[in-house]
């Protein structure tokens, strides 16, 4: 009974093998499938790539960011102002002494005190009706030193960043101190008098100082801080030319020396030369005069021989003749 039940389904499955339409039918069933699986990808990819898309869309690269930065950071360096306030109306009346400059202009950068001239080096600010006016810092930063000078009155300095210095002189009223902090534009005292400087009457001498060098405030007025820096470079530039022109001289005294070592050299070649070719003519005159000497040895040799051969021959004549006369007899 149970191989009935086992041959049944084997049966069933050969029929069905058997029928036209079961392998076009399978055949269907796996292209559908397949289709449908292809269907669903591209459906899928197509759904990536517009949310790619969309994000593309909704994204905007910001290409400034780095320019933001270097703006902020210029926006952040302070510019040198003059330190008066913004408002105030003042002229500058002493220049700053320049080096470089025209002769006119290095004249109004010259102090006249106990009757000699000096070079200035900063301002002189005043106002036109030689009234007193506030003084404020030019730049942020600390004062490191307040004193009263006999010749320059109360002087003020304030310390700031990258090794820059700002002077104040000539202040009437000082109103801070040693070790304060104060803000660009703070009031830092009045403008006053000194001996010094007396013929410009109420005013502020200012100076600004890189590196404990005096530089020309005028040319830096309304620059950023880190201007500056160029002057650091201008005289490293400097320093470097002038020190390339002092090993200039050396080397040309250096190559001089080895020109006249070479022309030493040189003369003495020749002069080696030379005694070698007088040797040479002195050995060849020498020669020429030993051969002369022989032959005039070998001549005189050859004469004496031909006088003796002549004497002999003579000396047989006449005895031949002496023989003749005596047959005669």
């Amino acid at each position: 009974m149970k191989k009935d039940n086992e041959q049944t389904p084997k049966n069933k499955w050969s029929e069905l093998l058997k029928k036209k339409w079961f392998f076009p039918a399978v055949y269907i069933t796996i292209a559908a499938v397949l289709l449908t699986v292809v269907v669903w990808y591209q459906n899928v990819d197509n759904q990536i790539k517009d949310v790619a898309e969309e994000v593309e869309d909704d994204y905007v690269p910001n290409m400034h960011d780095d320019d933001k930065d270097s703006e902020s950071v210029m926006d952040q360096q302070e510019t040198i102002k003059m330190p008066i306030e913004e408002n105030e109306k003042a002229e500058i009346v002493t220049k700053f002494y320049d080096y470089e400059a025209k002769e006119e202009e290095q004249q109004d950068g010259l102090i006249l005190y106990n009757d000699r001239y000096y070079q200035s080096t900063g301002i002189g600010i005043k106002k036109e009706d030689d009234s007193t006016f506030d003084v404020v810092a030019s730049l942020s930063g600390e004062v490191v030193e307040v004193k009263e000078d006999p010749l320059l009155g109360n002087v003020v300095v304030l310390s700031h960043e990258d090794d820059v210095k700002t002077y104040y002189a000539s202040l009437g009223d000082v109103e801070v101190d040693a070790g304060d902090e104060v803000k660009q534009g703070e009031t830092i005292g009045v403008s006053g008098k000194n001996l010094f400087t007396k013929e410009d009457g109420v005013h502020v001498h200012f100076e600004l100082r890189k590196d404990g060098t005096e530089v020309d405030p005028e040319k830096y007025f309304n620059q950023p801080l880190s201007k500056l820096d160029d002057l650091k470079e201008e005289k490293n530039e400097e320093e470097k030319e002038t020190e390339d022109k002092a090993d200039d001289p050396k080397k040309e005294e250096t190559e001089s020396m080895k020109q006249q070592d070479d022309n030493d050299t040189s003369a003495k070649d020749k002069s080696d030369t030379k005694d070698e070719a007088d040797a040479d003519k002195e050995e060849e005159s020498t020669t020429d005069e030993s051969d002369q000497e022989s032959d005039d040895a070998a001549k005189e040799d050859e004469t004496k021989s031909s006088d003796e051969e002549e004497n002999s021959q003579t000396d047989q004549d006449d005895e031949a003749k002496d023989e003749d006369k005596s047959d005669e007899s």
